[in-house]
């Protein structure tokens, strides 16, 4: 039987190393390496969405991969993917980084400088165990219930008041309405207004979660809210400074448990960002940039654009802008913030309409939204452009926003 192998190393020597050891192994298929987490989960993500058959039984895991922490990234695979094995290479063979692997999920450690006996070895066991795996849960990876789970949206704001919360909370009341089993993530920490705008009393937040090492749907689910139209709610601390309790290790494992128990999960990462907020976009599916028609905002959406390319969390062609307050007569047109920002802006923009909002808004009742309103109506457009909503049964579903890259896993597919 061959083993797929997929490397996943960041330094240039040690992948080419690895890569001759692994050419050397008996019935073995390596790939060619990646060289960042961003990449190693993009191609999971997308092998995975052609075909759970697709998937390499043997994933190996270097010490010094980024931006991702090595351990943090194996729990995120294990998490994601979970008859994939994971091997981490490391030059520490300690016993307490041993039991760390381990408890992220790992199947084994192997050592540096790597021999061809042990590698031999610690593929042979990794192998052998995704294949019982796979065996044991179904007949063939086609019957696993593994994969990329749901699809992530982040809504991050180019800067105060553009409307990114009214966003957010309009395509999660999209696809709900539309039957998806949809979250709502307020990852706004410190001065989120997720429950404001949906009428919501509550005593527990994201920061019931940070302190956990692993969630489970228990845990989880006692941690969120749930709202009359059927959302999850996990809401931001009503005390901003408890925010600082959520760090982006805290973000990736919940995010992660969102991912597998929604159909869709939209997080709402207001307009600061800072390690929580930057775990959550790195992960996303769909990373949506929210301006307004006007210089000041499409400049700081450019420095966000700038910001996260630098910290290597999303590139420009991979975040997708929307307009919000658009008007046809304003001098800045979509195209124009497109060349701009050199990102995706999206076909549908939001019109300009805060008398269409204030009733709601003031009510703190987002839901109760006219369905008449065009703004509504244009979110709600938005947010069937992205592939959010699910299509009447006998009715094909649109593609994704990236036309004829519909999946998800196409969609985050990363070029490096």
């Amino acid at each position: 039987m061959t083993t797929r192998i997929l490397p996943a190393v960041g330094d240039a020597d040690a992948a080419r190393s690895i890569t001759t050891l692994l050419s050397q192994l008996p019935d073995a298929e390596p790939a060619g390496p990646v060289g960042d987490s961003t990449s190693l989960l993009d191609t999971l993500a997308r092998l995975a969405a052609e075909s759970l058959d697709e998937l390499p039984e043997v994933v190996l895991v270097h010490e010094r991969i980024g931006p991702v922490p090595a351990l943090e990234l194996i729990r995120e695979v294990a998490l994601r993917f979970p008859a994939v094995g994971v091997i981490l290479v490391t030059s520490d063979a300690s016993p307490g980084l041993y039991s760390a692997a381990m408890d992220s999920g790992a199947r084994g450690l192997a050592g540096l400088p790597m021999s061809y006996e042990e590698l031999a070895q610690r593929v042979q066991a990794a192998a052998s165990w995704s294949t019982g795996v796979r065996r044991h849960l179904g007949h063939g990876a086609g019957d696993l219930h593994t994969g990329p789970g749901g699809t992530v949206v982040t809504v991050s704001g180019a800067k105060g008041g553009v409307g990114t919360t009214v966003l957010a909370v309009q395509l999660a009341l999209a696809a709900r309405a539309s039957g998806m089993n949809t979250a709502l993530a307020d990852l706004d920490l410190q001065a989120g207004d997720v429950a404001s705008y949906l009428d919501v009393q509550f005593r527990r937040s994201v920061v019931d979660l940070a302190g956990i090492q692993d969630i489970s749907p228990r845990v989880l689910q006692d941690a969120l809210f749930s709202h009359p139209t059927g959302i999850g709610l996990l809401l931001a601390p009503a005390e901003g400074e408890r925010g600082e309790e959520v760090d982006d290790r805290a973000v990736r494992q919940v995010v992660s448990a969102l991912r597998h128990r929604y159909e869709i999960v939209v997080v709402d990462c207001g307009t600061h960002m800072d390690g929580a907020n930057a775990a959550a976009v790195e992960m996303a599916d769909l990373t949506l940039l929210v301006t307004t028609p006007d210089v000041v905002t499409v400049r700081a959406a450019k420095r966000m654009v700038r910001l996260w390319d630098r910290l290597q969390i999303r590139k420009a062609e991979e975040t997708v802008t929307v307009v919000n307050r658009h008007t046809r007569n304003t001098e800045i047109q979509p195209p124009l913030i497109e060349r701009i920002t050199g990102t995706r802006v999206t076909r549908t923009a939001v019109p300009a309409g805060f008398k269409e909002l204030q009733a709601a808004v003031d009510a703190g009742r987002m839901q109760d939204l006219e369905a008449k309103s065009a703004v509504k109506q244009a979110m709600w457009a938005l947010a069937g452009e992205l592939g959010l909503v699910k299509a009447p049964e006998g009715v094909e579903k649109p593609g994704r926003f990236r036309g004829d890259r519909g999946s998800i896993g196409m969609l985050r597919s990363r070029n490096k």
